[in-house]
């Protein structure tokens, strides 16, 4: 008996018998790790088509895709478990993190997840999100998600489970930037006077004891995660300075841990005199409480014990005053 060829690339098809009739089947052989090809050869192939063409014809894609480096098993692997393995996978922030998972739990993988990679085409993935958007779901939200799924795809095409990366074609871009611009356009920056004057309320008729920091956010433009990390050896209230030299974490796994700012750099902010002067009040109101809190080393917005605020509660509060402000 003649001994079986066994090459890469080498392909046949064959009939069989079933109950609904003659159906064919179509083999191939590929490397078992396309990246790594001396390590030797597996048969693969699938059946059930009608017609000998039909075999053929999926012999021939299967030829093409070995040819290309893709990964023989990658057919019947679906977006969502592979999208998981992604996320596990990477070193990122919890904020980050966090964000994407929100993306594969709320959107991606109730309508994606199912699907096997390889079947996910440009305009499934524009119904994808139109699909979003008549959910209700804001522009700038669903070109988050587009970011997201985007980087995932990224990942199957590195990984040879795909050749091209359909999210990255024109016919599937998400909302643009103008659309995202468009949809904000209804919302109106407050003036200087609009801030001043929610400050004076803030300060005079809520007595809110955060006061000194939504100050600082709006003298400064620092970012809240990291004024909540600041401590008072950061502030030199002789010179009228900040140096912003980390950040808390908002997300809900990392309450109270610090992290670099979002640049990796320290900065030195200037403040001015009245800034200084509410900073300089709120130490002592601080140390008037106890001792510690006005020390150096303690945080200038901690919470009665000297803690970490969160950072998600901290925004949930400044949103209450906006909420209730009359000026």
């Amino acid at each position: 008996m003649p001994r079986r060829s066994r090459r890469a690339g080498k392909g046949s098809i064959t009939s069989y018998a079933t109950k609904a009739g003659t159906r064919w089947r179509y083999q191939l052989w590929v490397p078992i790790d396309p990246e790594h090809p001396d390590d030797g050869l597996r048969q693969t192939g699938k059946g059930g088509f009608k017609t000998a063409a039909e075999a053929d014809d999926a012999l021939t894609k299967a030829k093409n895709e070995a040819a290309a480096g893709l990964r023989s098993d990658s057919s019947k692997i679906a977006l969502g478990p592979y999208a998981r393995t992604w996320l596990d996978g990477r070193r990122i922030a919890n904020t980050t993190r966090e964000q994407y998972a929100r993306h594969l739990d709320l959107h991606i993988v109730p309508h994606l997840g199912d699907l096997p990679i390889r079947s996910i085409t440009a305009a499934r993935i524009a119904k994808f999100y139109r699909d979003l958007e008549a959910g209700g779901l804001s522009a700038s939200t669903v070109r988050k998600v587009g970011v997201t799924l985007a980087q995932i795809l990224d990942a199957a095409v590195s990984d040879r489970h795909v050749l091209t990366n359909r999210a990255r074609d024109k016919r599937a871009e998400p909302p643009t930037r103008k659309h995202v611009e468009a949809e904000a356009g209804d919302f109106e920056a407050w003036t200087a006077e609009q801030l001043g004057a929610f400050l004076a309320w803030d300060r005079d008729v809520y007595a809110d004891e955060l006061h000194p920091l939504w100050h600082l956010l709006a003298s400064t433009g620092m970012r809240r995660g990291e004024a909540l990390a600041l401590r008072w050896v950061d502030v030199d209230l002789t010179e009228g300075s900040v140096n912003i030299r980390r950040a808390l974490d908002s997300s809900q796994t990392g309450k109270g841990s610090v992290k670099g700012t979002k640049t990796g750099r320290n900065r030195v902010v200037e403040i001015d005199a009245g800034t200084v002067e509410v900073l300089r009040s709120h130490r002592a109101t601080r140390g008037s409480l106890s001792l510690g809190l006005a020390r150096g080393e303690a945080l200038v917005f901690g919470n009665g014990a000297g803690e970490p605020r969160n950072v998600r509660s901290v925004s949930n509060s400044v949103w209450d005053a906006f909420r209730k402000a009359r000026f």
